[in-house]
């Protein structure tokens, strides 16, 4: 017997969604994060911080509440420009921005810093929420757009992450499921250990949402995106109606940023990650179908981990 929405929509609810105060502790962390960097970065240089933005899963309202193995992190975008901007750099940005930290928090009020690829990491240790800062250049000719820089290979990329907060806005609002599923599918590859980026589900349940419209029920339509990754191998090039051009990519997956055409937000996914995704895809698809007929809560466990409950116990 397949799950109701009503069983769906208590999991989400009650074990998936971040709760409402939690979102508002971390919104206040966030904030007063946010003002000490700005006062602190405007202390230090000659670089104009001309907006911030909260994004990422925190700002589309798709993050998952913080468990053993999965945290909760926010994404905060500092659009810079100035005099110096030019000559900017993502490792000077992040390096400025590391150095303004380790001033705010001397007694260690955090557990960690750490410089990644596109963003600095700040781990908060009561709370457990890590805030990623990213830098974007500012793009003073695009509302909202600007470039944000990769420290490894040096290359930037034009983002806009109001525009992408929007996307997902625009798909709740054509179907007020859509945040649910992909929520959903967000826990399924955690547990599952399958090597899909959030935005990537997101972007992949907007496909499907879009070839296959919103009729049928939550179950079938999580089980679609799943055969819908592997009959396709995600080897089809995925493109949205905000997307005017298609350019040319030889990566294994594209699926083009909904917000900038020149970038393949899968670009670093290899062949063999492709493999990996299509064939947990596969296998938790039977696992899925096996699990709706039998109507037994065990075999979805399988998929989503041993906290998966759709009733509150006896």
């Amino acid at each position: 017997m397949p799950l109701t929405n009503t069983q769906i929509r208590y999991y989400d609810s009650n074990v998936l969604r971040l709760p409402k105060d939690k979102r508002e502790t971390y919104n206040a962390q966030v904030d007063r994060l946010i003002t000490a960097l700005r006062k602190k970065l405007k202390d230090q240089d000659k670089i104009t911080i001309k907006r911030v933005v909260k994004a990422g899963s925190f700002a589309k309202h798709t993050i998952l509440r913080k468990t053993s193995d999965s945290q909760v992190d926010v994404d905060v975008v500092f659009y810079v420009s100035g005099e110096k901007v030019a000559e900017e750099t993502f490792a000077s940005l992040s390096e400025k921005i590391y150095e303004a930290l380790l001033k705010m928090y001397p007694n260690k009020a955090v557990e960690d810093f750490e410089i990644q690829r596109k963003a600095a990491t700040v781990s908060f240790v009561g709370t457990g929420l890590d805030v990623d800062i990213v830098p974007v250049i500012e793009n003073p000719d695009k509302e909202g757009y600007g470039w944000q820089f990769d420290r490894i290979d040096g290359s930037k990329t034009e983002t806009c992450a109001p525009c992408q907060i929007k996307f997902v806005k625009d798909r709740k609002d054509q179907d007020p499921d859509f945040r649910t599923l992909v929520r959903l599918a967000k826990r399924w590859r955690t547990n599952m250990e399958c090597p899909l980026k959030s935005f990537h589900i997101e972007l992949i349940m907007a496909h499907v949402l879009e070839v296959n419209g919103k009729d049928g029920s939550l179950e079938k339509r999580f089980r679609d995106f799943l055969l819908y990754i592997a009959e396709s191998g995600l080897k089809e090039i995925i493109t949205f109606p905000e997307n005017s051009t298609i350019p040319a990519f030889s990566h294994p997956v594209v699926i083009l940023d909904p917000v900038c055409d020149t970038n393949n937000v899968t670009s670093r996914i290899t062949e063999d990650e492709r493999k990996e995704i299509v064939r947990i895809a596969e296998e938790s698809w039977a696992t899925a179908n096996f699990a709706s007929v039998e109507g037994d809560y065990d075999i979805w466990k399988e998929l989503f981990g041993r906290s998966f409950k759709v009733e509150d116990a006896a």
